[in-house]
């Protein structure tokens, strides 16, 4: 829409142009046509011969073969990118999901003969690599990914059979993903005589009328249960692809391999959830049942759980509006910072508009080094879009900062992922607070934020149980749709406390979230990410100046070193059995500053 005609002002859509002029076009076919011959001529040239490569330096040392496969990685990358961003977009137009499903198919047949490169370079003794780095220049560059392989060596199959984990991907977990992702986006819900598509019904969650609020729960209860079969037909499927593939690889716990993604110890995970179940009484219970009093109930109902305060200012928030609180919060932090993700807006690495068809929820993609990331946002000119509009261009700062490793360096462990993105929320946050005055308002920011903070701690960590709990049972047999609805109810119950009203039709309510489905077990990254930025935004509170090199340094650095490592410089150990506490701490900190303006009031 124009400006002229939206109250939000022009939203942008993405140019992906930057990646290939069209799926049509003769640079992609180019592009999938040199992805599949290089990778045959790679295969020819290396098989067989990284041993005796580690012995050697320049052109026919390991350093280059590993610069040679980063190659690759970049440019098979950039054609799933493309693919698959254009069909995020329009996950229902047929042509859009054909392009994406065929280009998945020679990108896994072309994956096949890269397949041996990180099996034969784990087999290699531990003093020939060594070697390889003290008198190779190159191999020595990738140092750090050569070390991270290793952490996979346990886990990884006999060359054949990871060949045929990775072709029947397609046919398996892949397929299910995508049947998911279009069932979602197919979904439409009839809420007051208008056909909404799943983040606009959604949004009515957030309205100031509880009558609205109760139909939107009552539409999306309808549709969720009418599909109900299907997405327990997933969630069976993929929970059950997900176990046998454990099995095979020797993990221990349901959530190892996500642990192991993640470089992340699982006494750190395990600790992290103790201390958030633990607070669940202080946190969560505490300010829902807060809100009831302020909304004149006894109980909320489960659908008033994100319902505005009265407080709450209702204009809509246009989109320059956004675009320039977002670029001043983090201009006044770093003007590197803003701009970077001025680009975003300049440039047109954006998509904002919600429409039917478009994925549903927000993300920042990273692509390729060689080219730059994308933002995917529904933008509906609510508060919250705001934040969600910040949180992705944090992750999109990082991923352009995070570039200059290179494809194989570049990705973050969801360890430090949320880093960037809950810092860029906290900053924006942090500069709106300021300029309040009314105390009013102050409450209503406020009470938004806590609110926030409990959706991304406590619910992903409610989240990350209700997962621990269906994988566990999906292991004894196939699960019902009842089944999976108790299992749900039983750690919603847990975490919100009993200042909210669970009733029927909430059982339902699982089915939605994409994370259990494209990522199992993701979910407790964001309950990491918010306590460690806490922490982090403690020590920038206090720091003297230099804190925004080493911030930079961190999101730089990528994947090319340890959580632990980039923690230091500030001070900060996760491993500390008191580390989560001090996150938790600051969101406590906010209740009791809640409950003190309450009482003045």
């Amino acid at each position: 829409m124009s400006s002229a005609t939206n109250p939000l002002g022009t939203l942008p859509t993405w140019d992906l142009t930057h990646l290939y002029p069209s799926a049509e076009s003769p640079e992609f076919a180019t592009a999938m046509e040199k992805a599949a011959s290089d990778a045959l001529a790679f295969e020819a040239r290396w098989k067989g011969k990284l041993a005796e490569a580690a012995t050697k330096s320049g052109s026919e040392g390991l350093g280059a073969a590993v610069a040679e496969y980063e190659a690759l990685s970049d440019l098979m990358g950039r054609i799933a990118s493309f693919a698959g961003l254009g069909y995020y977009a329009e996950t229902t137009n047929p042509a859009k999901a054909k392009v994406y499903g065929d280009t998945q198919a020679k990108l896994t047949d072309a994956s096949a003969h890269l397949l041996f490169f990180a099996l034969e370079l784990n087999r290699i003794e531990d003093a020939v690599i060594e070697g390889a780095f003290a008198h190779d220049e190159k191999a020595a560059h990738y140092r750090p990914w050569i070390e991270d392989l290793k952490k996979d060596k346990p886990f990884q199959l006999e060359d054949r059979i990871e060949q045929l984990f990775l072709e029947k991907s397609q046919t398996g977990a892949g397929a299910f993903n995508r049947l998911f992702d279009q069932t979602l986006a197919s979904l439409t819900f009839e809420i007051d005589g208008e056909t909404l598509p799943l983040e606009a019904a959604l949004n009515f969650l957030q309205d100031a009328d509880p009558a609205k609020r109760k139909k939107a729960a009552e539409a999306l209860t309808k549709v969720f249960s009418e599909n109900l079969k299907l997405f327990t037909l997933i969630t069976n499927t993929l929970a059950k692809d997900k176990e046998i593939s454990d099995r095979w690889r020797g993990f221990e716990d349901i959530a190892d391999s996500r642990h192991l993604a993640n470089r992340v110890e699982r006494e750190v995970v395990d600790a992290l959830v103790a201390a958030v179940k633990a607070a669940y009484p202080r946190l969560s219970h505490r300010y829902y049942a807060m809100k009831a009093k302020w909304l004149g109930m006894d109980k909320m109902n489960y659908w008033d759980r994100n319902a505005p305060l009265p407080e709450t200012p209702d204009a809509v928030i246009s989109w320059d509006e956004a675009k320039d609180t977002v670029l001043s919060a983090y201009g006044a932090f770093a003007p590197e910072m803003a701009a970077i993700a001025a680009r975003f807006f300049d440039e047109n690495w954006i998509d904002a508009p919600n429409r039917l068809g478009k994925a549903s929820g927000a993300f920042a993609h990273p692509t390729v080094p060689s080219a730059h990331p994308y933002v995917l946002v529904n933008y509906l000119g609510k508060p919250r879009d705001v934040m969600t509009l910040a949180h992705e261009l944090g992750h999109g700062v990082h991923q352009v900062l995070a570039g200059e490793q290179g494809a194989l360096m570049c990705d973050t462990p969801l360890t430090l992922a949320e880093t960037a993105s809950v810092f860029g929320e906290m900053l924006t946050f942090r500069a709106l607070l300021e300029k309040t005055e009314s105390p009013r308002e102050r409450k209503a920011m406020l009470a938004r934020k806590v609110e926030d903070m409990i959706n991304t701690v406590v619910r992903q960590i409610a989240f990350y149980e209700f997962e621990r709990k269906v994988h566990t049972a999906r292991r004894e047999g196939e699960l019902t749709a009842e089944d999976i609805g108790k299992l749900w109810l039983s750690v919603q119950g847990e975490s919100l406390g009993d200042a909210i009203a669970i009733s029927q039709g909430y059982e339902t309510w699982w089915t939605y979230i994409p994370h259990f489905i494209h990522s199992p077990f993701y979910v407790y990254a964001y309950a990491f990410g918010d306590c460690l930025v806490n922490s982090l935004y403690a020590v920038y509170r206090d720091a003297n100046e230099g804190f925004q090199k080493k911030y930079f340094d961190l999101l730089k650095a990528g994947g090319s070193k340890h959580y632990s490592e980039l923690l230091k410089p500030f001070g900060l150990d996760a491993s500390d059995p008191t580390f989560w506490d001090r996150g938790l701490s600051m969101i406590e900190s906010l209740i009791d500053e809640l409950e003190a303006l309450d009482r003045q009031a």
